[in-house]
C-alpha cells in the first residue's frame, strides 16, 4: 500500500478544503444524487433479470464523471459482457458515512422495483477521512450487512484502508474492520476498492481520491469476477 500512505496528506488537504465528496459535482454533466435516487426507484427490472445494487459513497455514485462512465454502469457493462442478465442499480450518494448508509438502507431497498440479487456494499472511506471511531464504523457495517441477512438478501462488501497519517493506533482498529464482518457474516470481500488505483495521478481526479474514468476502469477489471462469483454462488 506505498501508493496509498503517499497520497495521505493530499486526502487531508482535500478533505479541509473540499469536503472530498459531500456534495454531487458542480458540472451539470456529471452525475448527481437526486439522479441516482430516481434512476433506482424508478427503473423496471425484468423477472429474468439479476439485480445487482451498489450501496456506498461518492466511490460508487461516480462523483466528478460523466454519468455512463462511473462505477454502477461500468460494472453493468462488464457483468453483460460475461454473457449475464443483469441491471446494476446505483444507490451510491457522495458524502455518505456509515451512519448514513444505515439511516437510508431501508429506504433504499424498500424503493427497489424488486429484491436484489446481490447489494455490494462500499462504505467507511468518509468515517476515516472524517475521524470517526472505528468502533462506530464496524457497528453501522455490521447492521447494515445484518439487515441484509434478515431480508434475505445477498451482499458483497468492499472494503477501505486508513489514510497512514492518521496514526498506527487508527489503523490497526479501522483496517480490520472489512475482513472481519465479511467472515462475521459470511460475505465476499474485495479487501480494498481503489487496489492499483489510488496514488496514481493518471487513474485519479485532481482530488487525488475519486477514480477518473480510467481509474474506474481498473477497478472493473479487479471486481468484476468477484462480482460473478458472488452472482453465481
Amino acid at each position: 500500500m506505498k501508493n496509498f500512505r503517499e497520497i495521505g496528506l493530499a486526502v487531508f488537504t482535500c478533505l479541509a478544503v473540499t469536503g472530498c465528496g459531500d456534495g454531487a459535482p458542480a458540472a451539470t454533466d456529471k452525475v448527481s444524487v437526486a439522479e441516482n435516487t430516481v434512476q433506482t426507484a424508478n427503473a423496471a427490472v425484468d423477472a429474468d433479470t439479476r439485480l445487482v445494487v451498489v450501496f456506498g459513497d461518492s466511490l460508487y455514485a461516480g462523483y466528478g464523471l460523466d454519468r455512463e462512465e462511473g462505477f454502477a454502469p461500468e460494472l453493468e457493462k462488464a457483468l453483460k459482457a460475461r454473457g449475464l442478465t443483469v441491471s446494476v442499480h446505483n444507490a451510491g450518494v457522495s458524502g455518505d458515512t456509515t451512519a448514513a448508509g444505515l439511516a437510508r438502507l431501508g429506504f433504499a431497498l424498500d424503493g427497489l422495483p424488486k429484491k436484489p440479487d446481490l447489494v455490494l456494499v462500499g462504505l467507511g472511506g468518509n468515517d476515516m477521512l472524517r475521524g470517526i471511531g472505528p468502533e462506530q464504523t464496524r457497528a453501522n457495517l455490521d447492521a447494515i450487512l445484518a439487515e441484509l441477512d434478515r431480508r434475505q438478501i445477498p451482499a458483497m462488501l468492499t472494503g477501505m484502508l486508513a489514510a497512514p497519517n492518521l496514526g498506527a493506533d487508527y489503523s490497526a482498529a479501522f483496517n480490520p474492520i472489512f475482513p472481519e464482518l465479511a467472515r462475521r457474516h459470511d460475505v465476499p470481500l474485495y479487501p480494498f476498492f481503489l487496489e492499483g488505483v489510488v496514488g496514481n495521478p493518471q487513474l485519479m481526479l485532481p482530488d487525488s481520491i475519486h477514480p477518473n474514468a480510467a481509474g474506474v476502469d481498473v477497478v472493473i477489471g479487479k471486481l468484476t469476477p468477484q462480482v460473478a462469483r458472488a452472482l453465481a454462488d
